[in-house]
C-alpha cells in the first residue's frame, strides 16, 4: 500500500530527499490558503500593513511549521519516513513560541481578543494534530473551524480587536472552500494509497491546484483594491 507522500503534487521534484521531505511536511499550498484566510480577515476593515504581515507570519509559523511537525509526530502513518521525534518536538515548540510571542505583542498593545483566539487555536493545534481525546477533534468540523474561521477572526482581531461583519461573511466563503479542499484532498489521498484510477487522481490534483491558485490570486487582488482605495 502506498504511504510515501514525497511524490505528491505539492512536493518539489528536484533536490535531495531530505529537502523534498522538508518542503512536503510544510504542506505549502494548504498553509498558504490558511494564511490567505488570516490576511482576508485582516483586510476586512481598516488595516495596517505591519499587522497584516504579522498575522501572516504567525500563521505560517504556527500552522505551516509547528502544527505540521506535530502532525508528523502524532500521525498514525509515517508518510515522511521515520523522523526523530525529539527534534521535531523541539523545533515545533520553538517555532510555536516565536509565533505566540509575536501575537502577545499585539495582545498587550491593543488587541486582547487575539489572545482568546490564539488559545483556542493552540488547543486545536495539539488536539487535531496529535489526535488527542481519542481523535475526537480530528474531523471536518474541527478543520473548518480552526483552518477557515479562526484565522479570519484572528486577522480581524489583530487590526481592530473585534470581529467585523465583513469577516463573518468571509468565514462563509472560507468554510466552503475548506470543505471542498479537505474532501478532495481526502479522496486524492485514498486514490493514491490504493493505486486508484490515474485520471481520477489527476482530476483531484487539478481541483486542489485550482483552489490554491484562486485563493492566492483572489487574496492579492483584494489586498491591491484595499491598499489603493
Amino acid at each position: 500500500m502506498y504511504q510515501d507522500r514525497t511524490d505528491e503534487w505539492f512536493v518539489p521534484k528536484f533536490g535531495s530527499r531530505n529537502f523534498r521531505r522538508t518542503i512536503g511536511i510544510l504542506f505549502l499550498p494548504y498553509t498558504s490558503i490558511v494564511i490567505c484566510f488570516a490576511a482576508l480577515g485582516s483586510l476586512s476593515g481598516q488595516f495596517e500593513i505591519e499587522r497584516l504581515a504579522a498575522i501572516c507570519i504567525i500563521y505560517f509559523l504556527a500552522l505551516g511549521v509547528s502544527a505540521h511537525l506535530l502532525d508528523a509526530i502524532g500521525g498514525k502513518t509515517k508518510p515522511w519516513g521515520d523522523l526523530p521525534k525529539k527534534k521535531l518536538w523541539l523545533i515545533s515548540m520553538i517555532v510555536l513560541g516565536i509565533a505566540f510571542s509575536i501575537g502577545m505583542y499585539y495582545v498587550f498593545l491593543d488587541s486582547p481578543l487575539l489572545f482568546v483566539i490564539g488559545i483556542v487555536e493552540v488547543f486545536f493545534l495539539f488536539a487535531y494534530n496529535l489526535e488527542l481525546f481519542g481523535g475526537k477533534f480530528h474531523n471536518n468540523a474541527s478543520t473548518i473551524f480552526s483552518w477557515a474561521i479562526l484565522p479570519v477572526f484572528a486577522g480581524s482581531a489583530i487590526q481592530t480587536n473585534s470581529i467585523t461583519i465583513e469577516a463573518v461573511m468571509i468565514c462563509g466563503v472560507s468554510s466552503i472552500i475548506t470543505y471542498v479542499l479537505i474532501t478532495t484532498s481526502r479522496k486524492y489521498k485514498h486514490l493514491k494509497q490504493n493505486n486508484g484510477n490515474y485520471l481520477e487522481i489527476k482530476k483531484c490534483e487539478s481541483i486542489l491546484k485550482i483552489i490554491t491558485i484562486c485563493v492566492l490570486i483572489g487574496t492579492h487582488f483584494i489586498f491591491i483594491l484595499k491598499f489603493f482605495s
